[in-house]
């Protein structure tokens, strides 16, 4: 089976430099021409010269996710500039964050606006084009094991992750008869595999970080608190020994949206090496003892990747 996306045209929000960059470079590598949408200019062009490094077809569409005039042109442009518009990724979101006892108001609106908002006027505008033009596309929005599970110090991005999941089992329901397809995709830390972000921020998963903080986030050193994060170093978690990359994501991310998946919709695809199948009283092997997965295929071929990453 060859997935091939050649003559699809995709949108991608939030295009940074880790997980957006990452399924954007996939989805070219994979045949389509891409636009790729960030709030800062910056972030989209990086990711636009990253695909085009890789011989692919790219545009940058910066532009705020939850200004509905902003994402009505954005979108006009993709159309204008390469005549269709097939595929949308919303995965614009606001990371970090505190927990419920610290957490802001102003932060917790922001963060639920970009994801939810964002989400919602993307696949409104993107789907109404579809529709319109007779195009049976597939939107996937970017969820989290956040937006499964519960994990203490990030309750806006828990929250609106959580919300995005079921917005996309109703909107698979609104699209159904257009033959337009609406998917979750969930990852969970991949560790970074951007030759440009590592440069920027070092190797290393998000899970061997060190974390040390109280309930509700950084600030909270007062006698009451009760530890809520895990702190110091610590074996993996995750029974595969790794969450994967960006790259892993973008390989699936790229069959979701093929002609192969034309069938699934309303549904989530989960890549976390088995992190939200696992028993809260399971704990994998160290990680030296642990096989771990065949070697990753690499996407960017301008970049040499750590094979310790896969």
């Amino acid at each position: 089976m060859e997935v091939s996306l050649e003559g699809k045209v995709a949108v991608v929000t939030g295009a940074g430099p880790n997980i957006g960059s990452g399924i954007a470079l996939a989805l070219a590598r994979y045949g389509a021409k891409v636009a790729c949408n960030d709030i800062n200019p910056d972030a989209a062009k990086a990711a636009v010269e990253r695909i085009e490094r890789n011989g692919g077809t790219a545009i940058a569409i910066p532009g705020d996710v939850t200004d509905e005039e902003q994402v009505k042109a954005y979108l006009q442009t993709v159309a204008e500039t390469f005549g269709r518009i097939d595929i949308l990724i919303n995965n614009a979101a606001l990371l970090g964050g505190r927990g419920v006892l610290d957490e802001s108001a102003e932060f917790f609106d922001r963060a639920v606006r970009v994801a939810g908002l964002g989400s919602f006027l993307n696949t409104k505008y993107a789907g109404r084009y579809m529709a319109e033009h007779g195009i049976k596309g597939s939107i996937v929005c970017v969820s989290s094991s956040n937006g499964w599970s519960g994990s203490a110090g990030v309750i806006a991005y828990a929250f609106h992750k959580g919300g995005l999941n079921n917005f996309v089992r109703a909107a698979a329901m609104d699209l159904a008869p257009y033959g337009i397809r609406v998917n979750t995709f969930t990852p969970t830390a991949p560790t970074p595999d951007n030759p440009a972000f590592i440069a920027e921020n070092g190797a290393g998963s998000v899970l061997d970080r060190i974390r040390s903080q109280g309930l509700g986030g950084p600030t909270g050193n007062e006698e009451w608190r009760r530890p809520a994060r895990f702190d110091g170093s610590r074996a993996p978690m995750v029974p595969m020994g790794t969450t994967g990359t960006p790259t892993d994501i973008g390989h699936c991310v790229a069959w979701l949206c093929s002609d192969y998946a034309r069938l699934i919709t309303g549904t989530d695809l989960v890549v976390d090496g088995g992190a939200r199948a696992k028993n809260f009283s399971y704990f994998p092997a160290p990680r030296e003892d642990i096989a771990g997965p065949v070697p990753l295929i690499p996407l960017d071929i301008t970049g040499e990747l750590d094979e310790e990453m896969s």
